[in-house]
């Protein structure tokens, strides 16, 4: 469900939609039907909070990807990364995991043997940012950045951590392709937050809690995508303890066409992309080669 808005600087709310696979609830906040990026934001999703018993655990099979770069942050619980370029990493909360698909990566998320035989809660973010025209057919790569490496703006009830980009004159170490914006804000009920208005296209998604937006009536809530209007002053106000992500950036050159996990601003590319998976073209998982995902049916294209 989507909402506009006219007034103030917030010129959407998005709900996003929601789905069970299997223990997981996932809530997809873009693409909507309404907006399908947010500055290189072509995708972000929000999956938990979950309870993992013991013998219970995460299974993302292989997959491919091309054209984006995936960056995979954690709330509650680990996760252990495979992929095709041989990088193996368990990320942890506080921690980034990006993973830059270029021409072409395959890779698999999964509870590791320590996960697996406790209790535990697992809640995260994995969003996906589209490459600038330039870089959609860069080699893939694979970046871990530790929590302690995250830039941490603090300031009287405010804890801003910045995993991507740039925010208030500091940079994340995080290797991104384009300007961006992604940080974990954390609010003490009752503060302001100036939203600066230097990247181009903003958006919070709302985690925990609920703000209020000057100039604006109303509360935004839980699982709510705010997306405010370019060129606006945005100051938002803490209802309670919150906690949200801050998302934007510059837009890129032009739309992003997507399939299954597949981004490329050529059609022609996603289905060349989608052959090469179906005829298992792309390479392998070491150490993860059993499984994988089949490619889904692909939309018929259009005539013309």
């Amino acid at each position: 469900m989507t909402l506009q808005s006219s007034d103030g600087s917030v010129e959407q709310t998005i709900l996003p939609a929601t789905r069970d696979i299997g223990d997981f609830t996932v809530r997809r906040a873009l693409p909507s039907a309404k907006r399908r990026m947010v500055g290189p934001f072509v995708f972000l999703d929000s999956f938990g909070p979950v309870v993992l018993r013991p013998g219970q655990g995460s299974d993302t099979r292989p997959h491919p990807h091309i054209g984006l770069s995936t960056v995979t942050y954690l709330i509650d619980g680990e996760i252990e990364h495979r992929d095709s370029e041989r990088y193996v990493q368990t990320i942890r909360p506080g921690e980034v995991n990006l993973m830059t698909a270029g021409r072409g990566i395959v890779h698999s998320e999964r509870s590791g043997e320590v996960s697996r035989a406790r209790t535990e809660t697992m809640f995260g973010f994995q969003a996906w940012l589209g490459l600038p025209l330039d870089k959609e057919e860069t080699d893939p790569g694979f970046q871990h950045v530790a929590a302690a490496d995250i830039p941490v703006i603090a300031d009287h009830g405010v804890e801003v951590r910045l995993l991507a980009g740039s925010l208030g004159g500091r940079r994340s170490p995080t290797g991104i392709f384009s300007d961006t914006l992604y940080a974990d804000v954390a609010l003490g009920a009752g503060m302001r937050f100036p939203i600066e208005s230097l990247h181009i296209e903003r958006a919070v998604y709302v985690v925990s809690g609920a703000i209020e937006v000057d100039g604006q009536t109303g509360r935004f809530g839980q699982d709510e995508l705010v997306v405010f209007k370019p060129d606006t002053e945005v100051i938002l106000r803490a209802a309670g303890p919150t906690r949200l992500m801050l998302l934007g950036g510059e837009p890129l050159e032009g739309p992003r066409h997507i399939f299954w996990n597949f981004v490329s601003s050529r059609k022609d590319r996603i289905e060349q992309a989608a052959e090469d998976w179906r005829a298992r073209r792309f390479p392998g998982v070491p150490g993860d080669e059993a499984e994988f995902i089949p490619l889904p049916d692909m939309p018929p294209r259009p005539a013309g």
